[in-house]
C-alpha cells in the first residue's frame, strides 16, 4: 500500500492505493475514512488496483469549511481523483452516503465510471410521502443542533443495525469522533436533499447496480436501493450481512463485491487477463 495527498479545489485530499489490475475506487460514507475499507481493499488488491480516501474534510484530509457541502462537490472530489490516480476512469464501490456520492458521480460525470455498484444509499426522498423514514435526516439535524456532535451521533447510530455487535479498528473510531461536526454540521444537508437524476442514471453509458445486505431487510437505509433500481430499470444485488459488513467481516463482503466487480469489467463474457494465463498453464 502506498499512500499520499491529492489536490483539489481548495483542498488536499489523503488517498490509499492497493494492488494492481483494473482500477477499483471505494467511497466511503458517514466520517469519510479510508479506513472503513482497509480490510477489503487489502482482500481485492490480488485482482484490482484499490483506491481509497478521506473526504474533504474528514480525517487527514483538508478542506473542512464549517458551512454546508454540496453534494456536487463531494463528485468532483471524485472525478478528480479517477483522473488523477486511474488513468480517468475506475470501476466505483459506494456504502451508505458514499453510495449517494457514487451515483451523484455517475449521473454528473460518466466519463470517469466504468461501473457502479451503490450499497444502501439512504436517499429518503424515493420513498413515498407518508413513510416516517422520510424524516430521518431531519430528527439527527434537530439532534445536532441541540446536543452537538455526540449525541447526533449516538442518534444516528442507534438507527443502524448492528452497530455495538463488533469493534471498530481503534485507529477509525478515533478520527470518526473528529469528524462528527464535519459530518452533522456540513455533510448531512447535503445528504438530506439528495434526489437521484433518474434519466441520467437511466442513460449511464456502463453497468450499474444497486445493493443492500441481507440482515438490513427494511431498513430506511437499506429500501431505497431497491426503489431506486426499479425506477432506473438496473439491477438489484442483495450483500452479505448488515450495513457496515466490511468492518464486521470483511472478507465475505470482499467475497461478494469481487464477483460483482469482475463481472462489471469483463462485462460478464471474457475472462480477465490473470486468469487467461491461469489456464493456459495448467
Amino acid at each position: 500500500m502506498h499512500s499520499g495527498m491529492f489536490e483539489v479545489d481548495q483542498a488536499e485530499l489523503y488517498y490509499e492505493i492497493r494492488g494492481s489490475g483494473p482500477a477499483l475506487l471505494l467511497i466511503s460514507g458517514a466520517g469519510g475514512d479510508a479506513g472503513y475499507y482497509s480490510a477489503i481493499a487489502g482482500e481485492l488488491a490480488d485482482a484490482f488496483t484499490v483506491i481509497t480516501y478521506d473526504r474533504r474534510g474528514n480525517s487527514r484530509s483538508t478542506g473542512r469549511s464549517g458551512t454546508p457541502m454540496r453534494l456536487a462537490q463531494q463528485a468532483a472530489d471524485a472525478r478528480r481523483l479517477l483522473q488523477g490516480l486511474a488513468d480517468g476512469r475506475a470501476l466505483v464501490f459506494g456504502n451508505s452516503g458514499g453510495a449517494i456520492i457514487g451515483l451523484a458521480l455517475a449521473a454528473s460525470y460518466p466519463e470517469v465510471v466504468s461501473g457502479l455498484i451503490a450499497h444502501e444509499p439512504p436517499a429518503v426522498n424515493v420513498l413515498p410521502d407518508d413513510d416516517p423514514a422520510r424524516g430521518f435526516f431531519a430528527e439527527v439535524a434537530a439532534c445536532y443542533a441541540e446536543g452537538g456532535g455526540g449525541a447526533a451521533g449516538r442518534r444516528f447510530a442507534r438507527t443502524v443495525r448492528g452497530e455495538g455487535t463488533y469493534r471498530w479498528p481503534d485507529d477509525l473510531w478515533r478520527r470518526f469522533l473528529t469528524n462528527q461536526d464535519h459530518l452533522f454540521g456540513s455533510e448531512w444537508p447535503g445528504f438530506a436533499a439528495f434526489r437521484p437524476d433518474e434519466a441520467a442514471l437511466r442513460a449511464a453509458p456502463f453497468p450499474l447496480v444497486l445493493g443492500a445486505g441481507a440482515e438490513d431487510r427494511g431498513a430506511y437505509y437499506a429500501r431505497p436501493s431497491v426503489e431506486i433500481a426499479r425506477r432506473i430499470g438496473v439491477p438489484w444485488a442483495e450483500f452479505p450481512g448488515i450495513h457496515m459488513e466490511f468492518l464486521r467481516n470483511p472478507v465475505a463482503f470482499a467475497a461478494a463485491l469481487r464477483a460483482l466487480a469482475t463481472l462489471m469489467h469483463t462485462g460478464g463474457s471474457r475472462v480477465p487477463g490473470m486468469w487467461e494465463g491461469s489456464a493456459r498453464a495448467r
